[in-house]
């Protein structure tokens, strides 16, 4: 399931763990100098299209600022943004003197999970990021570090493979069992017995994994098991590949086309220049075909000798030194070898 558009991105199905609603935590609105406000040291989102900046710079030129920033009060006068990083730039870049905020209490955790969250709800969101953020985000509710989660999720998937194989054939063992009775009047009563245990083992979920469904359902964007099987995967790509697509350079179908170059310098040329000049995916493709065999042959060892060894032995033997033309070739070839040599 993929996400719709929201002007509301903070009101995810996530529980919040931390009060928002006290009395040091009013949804008021209110305005308060820019210069007042500063940016967090660890910020999720890292790259912004510059297209899309602009057009918001313009509507704010023209509408001002329809939605508040979050921030929170660090010290006295001074406040950390939290969420709405595009509008404090846009709001910098005019170079307006008060932006509305809404303030809340937020300690360090609780501010950065909802950094998170208003983040990975952008509609402009790039893979690589959009994949980072959620990596993060179940590092914080797990209460794991980041490279522990994806080898997590793939324990999960295997957990969940080898359980549904157990019941069905735990189920089916037991259920050709029942049948087998000769008493037909105690087998509903077993039958019975037999739905409650299985009913019973179904709620003994993974710690683990109950907190791994809530993150997905509360954020909407997939289920955890597409993330596992399509997502983590985009990780794996070649690093100048991953920087390309967390800056919105390229798109993730012709990304993963590209990294199929294997050669790092051709690849890198390549990337910039299907960049500049736009290609389409399918121009992409038809270079990569065009251009795979003769890859393939670059990296094939130099057996020159052991062809040349060959080659005499065949010749010696070949019916063609009968054949005047042919003849005529192998000596043509022969006094080039002979040339070639004495070159050198």
């Amino acid at each position: 399931m993929r996400r719709t558009k929201t002007s509301q991105p903070l009101k995810s199905k996530i529980e919040v763990p931390w009060d928002t609603e006290g009395a040091n935590n009013s949804n008021s609105q209110v305005s308060i100098p820019l210069d007042q406000i500063t940016l967090p040291p660890n910020q999720p989102r890292r790259y912004f299209d510059s297209e899309a900046l602009r057009q918001l710079t313009e509507s704010i030129k023209q509408h001002g600022i329809l939605q508040p920033l979050l921030v929170r009060l660090v010290d006295e006068g001074k406040h950390e943004l939290v969420a709405g990083e595009r509008r404090y730039r846009a709001a910098t870049e005019i170079g307006l003197k008060e932006v509305p905020v809404v303030i809340r209490e937020l300690d360090d955790n609780a501010a950065f999970q909802l950094a998170l969250i208003e983040n990975l709800l952008r509609e402009d969101l790039n893979p690589v990021e959009e994949t980072e953020g959620i990596l993060q985000l179940l590092a914080l509710k797990l209460g794991r570090n980041i490279e522990e989660i994806p080898p997590l999720l793939r324990r999960l998937q295997h957990e969940r493979k080898q359980a549904a194989n157990s019941n069905n054939v735990i189920g089916k063992k037991k259920f050709d069992s029942l049948l087998s009775e000769n008493n037909t009047e105690s087998a509903p009563n077993n039958l019975e017995d037999e739905n409650i245990e299985s009913n019973v083992d179904e709620t003994q979920v993974n710690p683990d994994l109950k907190i791994v469904e809530e993150v997905f359902d509360g954020l909407g964007l997939m289920t955890w098991e597409s993330f596992a099987n399509n997502r983590l995967p985009l990780l794996n790509l070649p690093e100048d590949i991953l920087e390309a697509l967390r800056k919105g350079a390229v798109e993730y179908t012709k990304a993963k086309a590209i990294a199929q170059i294997q050669d790092k310098d051709e690849r890198t040329a390549f990337l910039e220049q299907a960049i500049a000049q736009n290609w389409s995916l399918s121009e992409i493709k038809q270079y990569i075909s065009e251009n795979k065999t003769p890859n393939t042959e670059k990296t094939e060892p130099n057996n020159y000798k052991e062809r040349f060894t060959a080659a005499t032995a065949k010749l010696r033997k070949s019916p063609i030194w009968s054949d005047p033309s042919k003849r005529k070739q192998v000596e043509k070839l022969l006094l080039q070898l002979e040339t070639l040599v004495n070159v050198g």
